[in-house]
């Protein structure tokens, strides 16, 4: 077991709150007097870990900002504001440059910064950004991880991989398309199929660490087995570029930093998420589906796929 996991299992406990999902969810819904449910998420960015040092830091900045709108997409939640936590590391060049990339975030995506803090840490230091999102949601319409059904199929809402080949762009191991390396630093949170999906699926969560690692979550929050169709999963036409073989695909299903919304909705709800994509210009796409059971079966057009050691990105884990 990861350190990660391990961690939020000793926090359930703790967590007893109605509005902390059993910690299943990476977002709170608190419902709020107001006839709305009020949505909380939380989510850091480690220089070293989920940004390279050399990244530029107006685009650490929209990440920052963008992996916690994300989770508030994944809700179908309407963002209120952000509250920041900053650590100095002796670079005014790079504070300048942060707080410019977070004020074209900001406007971009229509979310005021409210507060939050900064810390001083020593010349030199690797920085900890973490950022709250707080957003709101109709009544009861914020879809849980942990509400997938027995029959449900599995959506994707866009292509999965890019961010992936980005990274190993950026880290200046490979050349390939702008866009790519774009897709890593600049991630796009979905946050209007969000809301437009909400009412119509019985499941949701972003694609943060890898589509079969976050598929897996999401079969075991609703207890249930899912089996992914390897072919079926989208692929840009610039990933495409780098192969669509199983190697590749699996790549790019474990890549993770995609920020797509993986959501389960049952079969009679496939003409009408095909006529929002067609409206959204959005690509949703089914990968899979939900069966009684447990764990996570993944085939394409050869046979059955033998799992990766590694499924996604985790915090801890110990190879």
């Amino acid at each position: 077991m990861s350190d990660e996991k391990r961690l939020i299992e000793s926090l359930r406990g703790i967590a007893s709150h109605p509005a902390a999902r059993g910690l299943q969810d990476d977002a709170a819904v608190l419902a709020a007097p107001i006839g709305r449910d009020l949505v909380f998420t939380h989510d850091m960015l480690v220089e070293g870990i989920h940004y390279l040092p050399s990244d530029p830091a107006g685009d650490v900045a929209w990440k920052l900002l963008a992996v916690n709108l994300s989770d508030l997409a994944a809700k179908g939640a309407r963002p209120l504001g952000v509250l920041m936590g900053y650590t100095l590391a002796g670079d005014a060049d790079w504070d300048t440059d942060f707080v410019a990339g977070l004020a074209r975030a900001c406007e971009h995506f229509a979310v005021p910064l409210l507060g939050g803090d900064t810390v001083a840490l020593p010349p030199g230091s690797p920085r900890s950004l973490g950022l709250t999102a707080i957003g709101e949601a109709p009544r009861g319409q914020a879809p849980s991880r942990a509400g997938a059904r027995a029959g449900d199929r599995l959506w994707v809402s866009g292509p999965i991989g890019d961010a992936g080949l980005g990274l190993v762009i950026a880290r200046g191991m490979i050349d390939g398309p702008r866009r790519l390396l774009k897709a890593y630093r600049l991630p796009m949170p979905r946050l209007a199929e969000g809301q437009a999906l909400a009412p119509h699926v019985h499941a949701m969560a972003d694609i943060s660490d890898g589509l079969l690692i976050d598929a897996d979550r999401m079969a075991g929050a609703s207890r249930l087995a899912v089996a992914i169709d390897l072919d079926a999963v989208p692929l840009s036409p610039e990933a495409a570029g780098f192969g669509t073989d199983r190697a590749a695909r699996l790549r790019a299903t474990t890549a993770g930093d995609d920020y797509q919304l993986l959501f389960a909705a049952p079969e009679e709800k496939t003409e009408k998420l095909l006529t929002l994509s067609s409206t959204l210009n959005a690509t949703f796409t089914p990968v899979g589906r939900f069966a009684s059971g447990a764990g996570l079966r993944v085939s394409d057009e050869a046979g059955e796929v033998p799992l990766p050691e590694r499924l996604g990105y985790e915090h801890g884990r110990h190879s």
